[in-house]
């Protein structure tokens, strides 16, 4: 196919596709669909050759949020019946970052509900990062607390901290009708304070909310144009109690083809599949593997997840290796710049797309029963 050659050229030399090819990458048939991970592997191998990194969430305070994010299950009003606490100690943070480790993980991702931490909160989790960080060598932590006000990610920085997550989630134009207690905007500027702060930039995207083709290329475009190390793609969870429980909107094909859409506009970014891949993707997780080069290992923040040794075996019969703590995930060109800043950009027209329909899956659907904040053990 000459769309999936002049994208894999482009890959290979970090070019930006144009929005149009972007597009067309969401509209390939069924038939046409392993052509196009076959095609976003090819550009996965020459940047991340076949290494898998793992990282591992643990949640610091679950619940309670007073934003009305409609995806959440934490979010103002939810129904959804999840764990609810607040914060762990430094110690027992340590312990549950400790399960995922010894599982394989890379990096600690730390995340707590809220619109943004305070400056008690950040000296809360300075002291879990020098926990984690003293009893785990080699171990990176990544943050995801909210909204940053100024000065924290300087504070995060200096406690040892090595990234933040903050995610765009979806479009600019459609963010309105899924939150309303904070913008778009106000996400973008958290982004940019960890950049400066010298924090290396996660920030990621939610599909399935029922947005548009359009709506998913403009968000992936919006977070080239944020240049972040590394995207989570989300594949929304309809948690019962929440606007969004009937939002069955995925396949496991159309997981796939988002994924590689990621792939190609961010070539050499660190694509991570990210919650939801075992209730859209299912049995394909595996084909997903071939075009992200990252995974969270485990359970989620408020969901289930797959059983740490499975993702394990998984990751062996696909043909990959999990990636150690003495490998650098990214590569080498990126230390002085990532791919937003150093590419070429091109935009085209739009062309329309049409979102696919999965049946709904309440039943691969289950809340966190284990680890943080319970006293069963982790699954790791």
């Amino acid at each position: 196919m000459d769309l999936l050659n002049t994208l894999v050229d482009k890959g290979l030399r970090r070019e930006v596709p144009s929005r149009e090819e972007a597009l067309a990458v969401l509209a390939t048939p069924d038939d046409e669909l392993l052509d196009v991970v076959a095609a976003a592997g090819k550009v996965r191998r020459q940047w991340f050759g076949r290494r898998v990194k793992l990282n591992y969430l643990v949640n610091l305070k679950s619940g309670l949020c007073p934003e009305d994010c409609s995806y959440c299950s934490q979010r103002l009003g939810s129904k959804a019946e999840i764990l609810k606490y607040t914060w762990l100690k430094p110690d027992e943070a340590s312990q549950a970052a400790a399960a995922g480790v010894a599982g394989g993980a890379k990096r600690v991702c730390l995340v707590a509900s809220g619109r943004g931490p305070t400056d008690k909160d950040v000296d809360r989790v300075a002291a879990t990062i020098d926990a984690i960080k003293s009893e785990n060598e080699g171990v990176e932590v990544c943050a995801c607390l909210g909204l940053l006000s100024d000065g924290q990610a300087e504070r995060l920085r200096g406690a040892g901290a090595d990234a933040y997550n903050h995610n765009l989630n979806t479009s600019e134009a459609t963010y309105g009708d899924i939150t309303t207690t904070h913008t778009y905007a106000d996400r973008v500027d958290t982004v940019q304070k960890a950049h400066a702060a010298g924090l290396s930039a996660c920030s990621g995207l939610i599909a399935g909310m029922g947005e548009s083709d359009e709506d998913l290329v403009d968000v992936v475009f919006g977070l080239r144009e944020l240049d972040p190390d590394s995207v989570p793609v989300n594949f929304l969870i309809p948690f019962e109690g929440t606007p969004l429980a009937k939002e069955w909107n995925l396949t496991p094909q159309r997981c796939l083809r988002i994924l590689a859409m990621v792939r190609f506009v961010c070539p050499d970014v660190e694509v991570r599949i990210a919650g939801g891949r075992e209730v859209h993707l299912r049995t394909m997780q595996p084909l997903a593997l071939h075009i992200a080069n990252s995974i969270f290992l485990g359970d989620y923040l408020t969901s289930e997840g797959q059983a740490g040794r499975a993702d394990l075996e998984m990751i062996a019969d696909a043909g990959f290796e999990v990636e150690g703590t003495d490998q650098v995930t990214l590569p080498e060109h990126r230390a002085g710049g990532g791919c937003g800043s150093v590419c070429g950009s091109e935009e085209n027209a739009e062309a329309p797309g049409t979102p696919e329909v999965s049946e709904a899956r309440t039943d691969l659907v289950a809340v966190r029963r284990r680890g943080a904040g319970t006293d069963l053990a982790p699954n790791a």
